[in-house]
């Protein structure tokens, strides 16, 4: 027993390496993707292939609004009418203490606006703030990460990543990554809002009148797309079922009641044939996506008798038609996912395709970096000590401490980049250095058979290298915790190996020496 608590470093090391085995080679651990190789190993752009788009999102943002609940709505207003192309949607105003990280109540226009415009607007309403600035709010900038990360899992394009990036004079940047994808496929997308809209077009005596009737928001649930029926009576095109919210179908009910849908003039009017009416006779019910129409659709008879008779308002079932099942496969993605609050500015960002084979090329050079450090390392460290009872180990616990990170990237699913490959190459080498210091305070003052002054030597060996772990620690946190792109992976398998390091394998190096070196 006694001999199992002098040693419980070496066993707690063999315990994490054999569980890093299991992570890397069993199938069905970790939480990522299903595996595409042998291992479970999750690799990043550099390493698989695909794209990486890299855009601001459109914006300009008021802060130290003097704006609070009373006047919130006024001021919404008076800013999208002062500013022409704006709609109310367009204009997001938070009062004071609503948006974290920001003094005062902040106004921000989700339009290619400038930001004389936005003060010119704020001046005229006679509203008082402090700055104007390009940009959008933090809350902002995390919804829309969310948003696109939504859309990428809906679309079914694994390993995709969204994260949110910043450059060192405060310009924030989208950083949208998919592995084994095309430029044009992730830019679809991203490209837009995917702001889905149920738009009611009919005639008045003022002329053509277009309302939206329902929104998103007044959406529940989304059921996967179907196809058209062959029955009397079915639905002839393509189309996603949707669940709406009580309110909701009240609002789209009174819609169609109030602008004569359901009457005898507006049911299957938009629509003869196959063509559309004459300008003059359409009821159209129009799906619109981000503000272009993608599909027109009569007023059909069972729908208008279930309006009129109350079932509609109390079932709450709703179709979305397309044309195609292209593009009802891309309404129910944006339906499913959300809408973006604002558009990523994609002609101020920049795109980059990584194909496949030269990733190839990344990993097999990222492995033979990998072997050659290796082997520098220990031609060094056996030229320096000429005993492999000292260097032998020396670097079996150097490759450890690879391993532990390994495993824990396959756990965490973390996909590895050239970022992460370089933080694991540092890693060896801080290792390796402070092993070195371990073997030169122990051996460096002669005989070492005592394990007392084993011991002794140690210790100040080790205040060494927790000073030297600490130091690292602090240097490397801005990096880890400020999204800085890849400097952040870097930085982060960095500090998980120090820590690793100073916890579980320099401790256990040491007691592999006392073990060799020391009488027992």
């Amino acid at each position: 027993m006694s001999r199992i608590r002098s040693n419980w470093r070496v066993i707690a090391l063999i315990i994490l390496l054999v569980g890093s085995g299991v992570a890397v080679f069993l199938p069905g651990i970790g939480l990522g993707t299903a595996p595409t190789g042998p291992t479970n190993l999750q690799y990043g752009l550099d390493l698989s292939g695909g794209t990486r788009i890299r855009a601001p999102l459109v914006g300009v943002t008021a802060e130290g609004v003097d704006v609070n609940q009373e006047n919130q709505r006024q001021l919404q207003a008076a800013v999208a009418d002062a500013l022409d192309g704006v709609s109310l949607g367009a204009v997001e105003v938070r009062p004071d203490g609503e948006t974290p990280g920001i003094e005062g109540g902040t106004v921000e226009v989700y339009a290619n606006v400038s930001q004389d415009d936005l003060a010119t607007a704020l001046d005229g309403a006679g509203i008082g703030y402090d700055t104007v600035r390009d940009g959008v709010t933090p809350p902002t900038r995390a919804t829309a990460a969310d948003v696109i990360q939504r859309k990428i899992d809906a679309s079914g394009l694994a390993g995709g990543t969204v994260q949110v990036s910043a450059t060192p004079d405060g310009e924030y940047f989208m950083v949208v990554e998919v592995p084994n994808q095309n430029q044009s496929e992730v830019r679809r997308l991203v490209s837009g809002r995917g702001l889905v809209e149920i738009v009611a077009s009919f005639p008045d005596e003022d002329g053509r009148q277009n309302v939206t009737v329902l929104t998103q928001e007044e959406i529940a649930g989304v059921e996967p797309v179907q196809p058209p029926a062959n029955t009397p009576g079915g639905i002839n095109s393509w189309h996603v079922p949707i669940t709406l919210t009580p309110a909701g179908a009240q609002q789209f009910a009174g819609g169609m009641q109030e602008n004569g849908f359901t009457s005898s003039q507006g049911i299957g009017s938009c629509r003869t044939g196959g063509s559309l009416a004459p300008p003059d006779q359409r009821y159209c019910i129009n799906t619109v996506l981000d503000g272009d129409i993608v599909y027109r659709a009569n007023m059909g008879d069972t729908l208008a008798r279930s309006i009129e008779n109350g079932e509609f308002q109390q079932d709450q079932s709703f179709v979305i038609t397309a044309s195609n099942q292209t593009e009802a496969t891309r309404l129910q993605l944006n339906l499913e996912a959300g809408a973006l609050p604002t558009t990523l500015d994609l002609d101020r960002g920049t795109q980059s395709f990584i194909a496949p084979a030269l990733a190839e090329n990344f990993k097999l050079y990222s492995l033979v970096t990998g072997i050659v450090a290796v082997l520098a390392v220990a031609g060094v460290v056996f030229i320096r000590y000429g005993d492999p009872r000292v260097a032998a180990p020396m670097v079996v616990t150097a490759l450890s401490e690879v391993a532990i990170l390994l495993g824990f990237a396959s756990v965490v699913g973390l996909s590895l980049d050239l970022s992460h490959i370089a933080g694991l190459i540092a890693v060896i080498g801080t290792g390796v250095d402070d092993l070195i210091i371990i073997a030169d305070e122990v051996m460096g003052e002669g005989d070492v058979s005592s394990g007392r002054v084993f011991q002794s030597r140690f210790r100040k060996a080790f205040w060494v290298i927790g000073a030297a772990a600490v130091t690292t620690v602090i240097a490397m946190s801005p990096l880890a915790f400020l999204q800085l792109g890849d400097l952040r992976g870097f930085a982060i398998v960095t500090i998980l190996g120090v820590i690793i390091g100073v916890v579980i394998t320099r401790p256990a190096y040491g007691d592999i020496l006392r073990w060799l070196l020391t009488d027992r």
